[in-house]
């Protein structure tokens, strides 16, 4: 199904205010379309699985596509998107597979000024930027290490209600490619990028379909700074995402606020916003942050700075996890 909000065919956009489309209107489309709202920007048409994306970039003419499909159709929609010169905003990961990537990368140098972002938007929250400018400034000394988990609960339910979930075929994976990506995406982020990964993925709870649903991983950082790594989807519950780093001189531990405990006894804390409107708390606030300076990044001559090769070093230490054990 297919729906066109705005004029078709118009061209040119208030200065901006881009003219925006959104093909996939599952989950997560719903922070999408709040956000597109309230920047201001035009929803100039919209389309779920069943409906002709191709159709409605041509009738609509949008600046900006937002691609909230299936992983399995993030780069056939992003491909005819770029062709179209159509700026693309991927929802995560970038593809199923990383050879499906590695096509998308490769139209995307064909269309240089073009911009293609990837939604990791919890390099967003306010925790994970000051974590960032804190170990970035020096003031806690070299960094020795870092530890992350990712335990959440996923019942039969959740994969009955979208059943490509649990399809390696069309999601990529379970765990580590659908609910974790965002913190390994931080860990890497935060610590720098990984030269080397081991771990093992494996199904325990039975309900997954053909994906795992936990892993661990071990990572060596560039600078000598080791980070462990644990998700799982068997949990009782969703609790809070926890990412503790360790430094010469103080412990940063985010779960949900962030907390500074410096070696010298001083203590501190950063609180994270509550997410608003209709996404689910796990989500985070901070997918409207990223989606403005993605719009704002629509005139600038640089690339967007989460762009394909920077959103596949994390999907790139789960396929070597996956290369491995599955």
């Amino acid at each position: 199904m297919t729906t066109v909000t705005g004029a078709p065919g118009a061209s040119a956009r208030p200065a901006g205010r881009p003219r925006v489309a959104v093909v996939g209107l599952g989950d997560v489309s719903v922070v999408h379309l709040a956000a597109i709202e309230k920047l201001g920007a035009t929803l100039a048409g919209v389309c779920d699985s069943r409906g002709d994306y191709r159709a409605l970039l041509d009738d609509v003419r949008p600046d900006v596509v937002h691609i909230c499909t299936p992983h399995d159709r993030h780069v056939q929609v992003a491909l005819a998107a770029l062709d179209r010169g159509v700026h693309v905003l991927l929802e995560k990961p970038v593809a199923n597979t990383i050879e499906q990537a590695d096509l998308l990368v490769a139209a995307a140098k064909d269309h240089p000024t073009l911009k293609v972002g990837v939604c990791l938007q919890n390099r967003y929250n306010l925790t994970s930027r000051a974590v960032h400018e804190m170990l970035a400034s020096g003031e806690l000394g070299r960094v020795r290490g870092a530890s992350a988990s990712v335990l959440w609960h996923r019942d039969a339910a959740y994969y009955a209600a979208r059943p490509w979930r649990g399809v390696r075929e069309r999601s990529g994976g379970g765990v580590l490619i659908n609910q974790a990506i965002h913190t390994l995406d931080l860990v890497q982020w935060l610590l720098g990028d990984v030269i080397t990964v081991r771990g093992h993925a494996g199904q325990y709870g039975g309900v997954s379909g053909d994906v795992e649903d936990t892993a661990h991983m071990v990572l060596d950082h560039v600078g000598g700074a080791r980070s462990v790594f644990f998700a799982t989807t068997t949990n009782a519950v969703d609790s809070p995402v926890t990412i503790e780093i360790t430094a010469e001189h103080g412990t940063l531990t985010v779960r949900g606020d962030l907390t500074v405990a410096h070696s010298d006894g001083r203590a501190e804390t950063i609180a994270e916003p509550a997410p608003e409107g209709g996404g689910r708390a796990y989500w985070g606030a901070s997918h409207e942050l990223l989606i403005a300076d993605f719009y704002r990044s629509l005139d600038d001559p640089e690339p967007f700075w989460i762009g394909l090769e920077e959103a596949l070093k994390s999907q790139h230490l789960i396929d070597a996890i996956y290369r491995q054990h599955i």
